[in-house]
């Protein structure tokens, strides 16, 4: 940074704009912030040299200099309204979070950043940036940490009637418990988080949020049908906005397909429209994953798993379902397999199957205590042994109901006798 300043005029803002390279149009805009005239016209150029250093710090990936820019800035933030100051400190902040690998110094800012609002007294501001960081500690999986500052904050923006910061705080306690696999607190905070957005306007991408997340939850109680209608409302949200969730959104669309067994309408979902704007890794996944559900094809299942890690393996919500998926498939296939066999090599069967011998005697093993069907592990002979069917004998279901109607006849007599000895 140059010890000496240009004046805050458009002059040196066009300047800045025809220098030759980025660098030096990041010095010039510098010195334009040092001028240490505070007319008004001379703040106004300086918020506009802000926004334009800050788009170049960003394109050129500078973190670090982003950072250090809100330090600086302080005494300048003495100087306009607090809601521009907000607004300049979000819009660095949100910089910040576009420049890739950057998770640790967006939480090390925003920490800093609450530590100057409390001492500045600045509570709406704070409450947006501790709101930002209990976010940003999620994704880092400081679970614990997230919840304590959220808890504290939840209660304060609620005393406040903050209706859409508390939106926010509610959507985002959601997601966290759902993290942490408590799903009754996941769906009371989602609750809430409806409640106080039917309160107010909310803006479609956090209509989007509150459905995408409603979709999660519901699909996690195996309610595809429900979830996929909520997904399908998130996805019309994010389209319209060009989110790049709107791919995340179709993508849990095509999964509750998959899971409902109408694998067949995930080609049709691809081609249309709206779906051909999202061709991507994504898509080919979950339609790699029809096919193999359709062929009833473990192996085909294994290879899309393998091919796609990123998007099936990587995604936790995906992955939780295609887990379930993956062992209802192997065991339909097992069942199909065994049933013609009184007594089987369980190398055959893993033969046939094409997968590792210990994994289907693994399988087999947990289906017999499932009791999916009679029979036992011969490990000496390496034979899988089945029983027949056990028959029902009839005779005790019928005492039962004996037993029964007689409790009844002796419950009627014991009723008539008290009347008569009344």
């Amino acid at each position: 940074m140059s010890s000496s300043y240009l004046p805050a005029t458009t002059e040196s803002l066009a300047l800045a704009n025809e220098a030759k390279d980025p660098s030096e149009a990041i010095s010039i805009l510098y010195r334009v912030l040092d001028d240490p005239s505070s007319s008004p016209d001379a703040l106004r150029m300086k918020e506009q040299a802000i926004t334009n250093l800050t788009k170049l710090l960003t394109d050129e990936n500078r973190g670090e200099d982003l950072c250090s820019l809100l330090t600086q800035l302080r005494p300048f933030f003495s100087l306009i309204p607090k809601a521009k100051t907000a607004k300049i400190v979000r819009g660095i902040i949100d910089s910040v979070a576009k420049i890739p690998g950057t998770s640790d110094l967006q939480i090390a800012l925003c920490k800093e950043m609450v530590l100057w609002t409390r001492a500045e007294k600045r509570t709406f501001l704070r409450q947006r940036v501790e709101a930002r960081l209990a976010a940003l500690l999620m994704e880092s999986k400081e679970y614990s940490e997230a919840l304590t500052l959220l808890s504290g904050l939840v209660k304060e923006v609620r005393r406040l009637d903050d209706k859409l910061l508390l939106v926010d705080i509610d959507l985002l306690e959601s997601k966290l418990h759902f993290s942490l696999r408590n799903l009754p607190k996941a769906k009371a905070a989602l609750t809430a988080a409806r409640t106080a957005a039917n309160a107010i306007y909310v803006p479609p991408a956090q209509q989007g949020a509150i459905d995408l997340q409603s979709g999660i939850l519901h699909a996690e109680e195996k309610d595809y049908k429900t979830a996929y209608s909520y997904f399908f409302e998130a996805f019309e949200s994010f389209n319209a906005l060009d989110d790049p969730k709107a791919v995340f959104s179709l993508k849990y669309m095509l999964l509750c397909k998959i899971m409902v067994n109408q694998a067949d309408d995930v080609g049709g979902i691809i081609s249309s429209k709206a779906g051909l704007q999202y061709l991507g890794p994504d898509l080919d996944a979950m339609k790699a994953v029809a096919d193999a559900h359709s062929k009833r094809s473990l192996k085909l299942f294994e290879i899309a798993l393998r091919d796609y890690k990123a998007q099936l393996e990587e995604d936790p919500i995906v992955h939780r379902h295609l887990s379930s998926l993956y062992d209802t498939l192997m065991e339909q296939n097992l069942c199909r397999l065994i049933e013609p066999f009184s007594r089987v090599e369980i190398a055959h069967i893993a033969e046939l199957i094409e997968l590792p011998t210990d994994h289907v005697e693994r399988k087999l093993s947990q289906m017999i205590l499932d009791k999916k069907f009679a029979g036992t592990l011969d490990q000496g002979a390496g034979c899988l042994v089945i029983f027949d069917d056990p028959k029902t004998d009839a005779i005790y279901p019928a005492t039962l109901e004996t037993i029964s109607n007689v409790g009844k006849v002796v419950d009627s007599l014991y009723v008539r006798s008290a009347k008569i000895m009344a």
